[in-house]
Formats: C-alpha cells, sequence, structure tokens
C-alpha cells in the first residue's frame, strides 16, 4: 500500500506527453470491490512498460449513478498513486462521476467523450475483477500491437473458486460450464476488453441494449461492421493474459444473470437483423447511425425487440441456436472430457430454459431494463502473479 499525508503535493506528469492507452472502468456502487480492484489495476506493468518509452496510460473511473462512496473511495486512491506511485509518469488518473445510471450511457461517454483523442487502444473493464498477473494488459495490448488485423482482444478470465481442493458441487458445475464457454472461437471477453479505438469509435451503445454488449461488438468488428462474412479471427482472448473474478453460485444470481444473458442475446439478434436492412453505408458509419436512429425515435429499438416478441411465439425461439449452443460446445471438447462436462451441459441447458421463458415473459411486457446487481465481493483470492 502506499502511504500517503493529506499535504503532500500531487506529482502529475507532464501533459504533452502522450496518451496511448484509454482504460475505462464501468463503477456502480462498488465501494468495497473497487479497493483490490484499483490495488491490482495500479500494479499492472503496462504503466511503467509505457513510462520507459515516454508514453502514458490513462485510467478513469466512469462512476454512474453511484449512491455509495465509489467517487470518494476512487479519489483517494488515485490521489495517493499520482503523488507515490513508482510509475506514476506512465499514468493519468480520474473519476468521471456520471449522475446518470447506466452501463450504455457511460460507455459511450467514455469513448466518445472522456477518452483522449489521440489514444491508439481503448480498454473496458469492470470494477469488480482482480487481476492475478502483473501483466495482463501488457500481454493484451502487445497481442493486439503484433497482429494489426485485430479489431479487439481479451484477457481470459479464471474463476476465484480455481484449484480449490475441495469444490462443491455447485463450484465443480460452474468450474465445468467455464471450460466449455472456453471452446467459442474468436471470444472477446466482456469483463475486460481492448479495442482498437477507429473500431471502437464506430460504435454506440443503443440504450436497449442491455449484457451481451461485447456479443454485438464483436459481431461488428468480425464483419466489418456487418459489410462481409464472420470472421472470429479479428478478435481473440489471449490465454496467458488473466484475472480473477467471482461466479455467480446462488440459484436466484444464477438464474438471473442467465436471464439478463437471454435478454441481451435477443436483443442483439434483433439489432443486427435490423442492421442487415439497411444501406452498407449506414452501417459503414455505424455509430453515427445508430445515434441518429435514437435521436429520431428513443424507442426505436424497444419497439424492434415488441415486434420480434409478437411473431415469436415459442419461448426457445428467442433468438437462433438458442437450444443448441451449449451442445455445440459441448462437442468441441475433447472427447475424453465431453463424459466429465456433460453433467454441466444439462444442469446449464435446464437454466437456460428457464431463464429463456423468464426472459421471453419479461420482454412480452415491454421491459427491456433489467440489470440485477448480486451481492458480490472483490475475487481477491489468490496472490498476484509475476509476469513469466
Amino acid at each position: 500500500m502506499l502511504n500517503a499525508t493529506a499535504d503532500q503535493p500531487l506529482c502529475r506528469p507532464p501533459v504533452d506527453v502522450p496518451i496511448v492507452l484509454s482504460i475505462g472502468i464501468m463503477a456502480w456502487n462498488e465501494e468495497v470491490s473497487i479497493v483490490p480492484m484499483l490495488a491490482s489495476l495500479l500494479d499492472q506493468s503496462i504503466f511503467a512498460n509505457l513510462a520507459a518509452r515516454g508514453q502514458r496510460g490513462e485510467v478513469i473511473c466512469l462512476a454512474n449513478g453511484c449512491t455509495d462512496r465509489t467517487v470518494v473511495v476512487t479519489e483517494e486512491i488515485f490521489a495517493r498513486a499520482s503523488r507515490e506511485h513508482p510509475a506514476r509518469a506512465g499514468m493519468a488518473l480520474r473519476v468521471e462521476n456520471i449522475a446518470k445510471p447506466g452501463r450504455n450511457n457511460a460507455w459511450n461517454r467514455f469513448v466518445h467523450e472522456f477518452s483522449a483523442p489521440g489514444t491508439h487502444r481503448i480498454c473496458l473493464m469492470d470494477a469488480d475483477i482482480v487481476f492475478n498477473r502483473v501483466d495482463t494488459l501488457h500481454l493484451v495490448v502487445q497481442t493486439m500491437e503484433r497482429n494489426p488485423r485485430l479489431g479487439g482482444a481479451s484477457d481470459s478470465p479464471v474463476k476465484n473458486i480455481a484449484g480449490k481442493a475441495a469444490p462443491s458441487w455447485r463450484e465443480r458445475v460452474s468450474l465445468a460450464t467455464s471450460d466449455l464457454t472456453g471452446t467459442i472461437e474468436g471470444r472477446l471477453n466482456g469483463m475486460l476488453y481492448c479495442l482498437r479505438t477507429d473500431i471502437a469509435r464506430n460504435l454506440y451503445l443503443p440504450r436497449d441494449v442491455l449484457a451481451n454488449d461485447d456479443g454485438f461488438f464483436k459481431a461488428a468488428i468480425c464483419t466489418d461492421f456487418f459489410r462481409a462474412p464472420l470472421d472470429p479471427s479479428k478478435v481473440v482472448s489471449v490465454r496467458e493474459a488473466t484475472h480473477l473474478y467471482e461466479p455467480y453460485l446462488a440459484v436466484r444470481d444464477v438464474l438471473n444473470n442467465q436471464k439478463r444473458q437471454m435478454i441481451g442475446q435477443a436483443t442483439v439478434h434483433v439489432i443486427i437483423e435490423y442492421l442487415l436492412t439497411l444501406p452498407e453505408g449506414d452501417r459503414a458509419q455505424l455509430a453515427a447511425t445508430l445515434r441518429r436512429l435514437e435521436a429520431r425515435d428513443p424507442d426505436w429499438l424497444k419497439k424492434l425487440i415488441a415486434a420480434h416478441v409478437a411473431r415469436t411465439r415459442r419461448f426457445w425461439r428467442l433468438f437462433p441456436g438458442l437450444l443448441g449452443f451449449r451442445w455445440r460446445r459441448l462437442a468441441q471438447m475433447p472427447p475424453g472430457r465431453r463424459l466429465t462436462h456433460l453433467p454441466a451441459t444439462i444442469a446449464g441447458f435446464a437454466v437456460t430454459l428457464i431463464a429463456c421463458f423468464q426472459a421471453a415473459r419479461f420482454l412480452r411486457r415491454g421491459v427491456s431494463n433489467y440489470w440485477p446487481k448480486a451481492a458480490r465481493q472483490a475475487a481477491a483470492t489468490a496472490p498476484v502473479l509475476s509476469a513469466k
């Protein structure tokens, strides 16, 4: 921990040092979890690497609609780091206190308003994860620098129960589900991802896209903004780069999260189907197009969702592939592991059906704003690993 005194002068790097990396932290009432998260973030080696190159990375806490002490706690940590952190020459730290709650509004304002104009990469991350490697961000950014074709890259999330000596049956199912998710090609992990700036600034989140925004971004990147066949190689998860997070284990939390995911999957399906009907020029300028649609009618997407749900009489047809995606993931496993992961697939399939039924009923009521907040702490249960 950095030891600070209130009367120490604030030491900031020169303003003419270029910012080449912008990191936005999504924070909604995270006064507890954000403390260990920021400790692990500020220990990332990328800041010292940038300082050595005469560059900076900015970290902006996007406190949206917070009613707790998230802003105060974060400002105190940032002020102390700006005075005393060994790599402070490579970082610029600030809080943006956004009165209006909502992840989408915070995302849009960060990408299009708050992030440095000349930054090369734009990263988004959650406030309740913890880095367990000091070189995670460096590895993600380095991967993008080495491959200019990449539009986006993520690290590989690790549940903080991994490696537990005697996991419960819920924990075993949860870990097996993570293994199955790892078979997805070209995955963009929503807890932490990095985008090329020109791509990020041609994206915009309509207010009714809830959850699965990373799926929407992946689809846009891998199809050149819906103008080309899908190419999953344009996004990548860096296997060696990791962070810890706390999984949902309580049945209620699992169902709520899956319900949110089903709503998100259906919404992304609807918006993509609509975008494909627009002229190619509108798709090429996607952010401007989505802004224009929202300015013309703030409920445009909600109306499309309502029409889709009205046409879709069977809840299991809420979006294509709903019944089969878990089984396809199982089929991608090595033959020897398919049997061991079959129980998790069956359990996940049952949860998907229940959550999908709840999501369809929810959407039929004309409501799309669903973002439950589970009582979770930060995932700081393992030591930070040095770079190998």
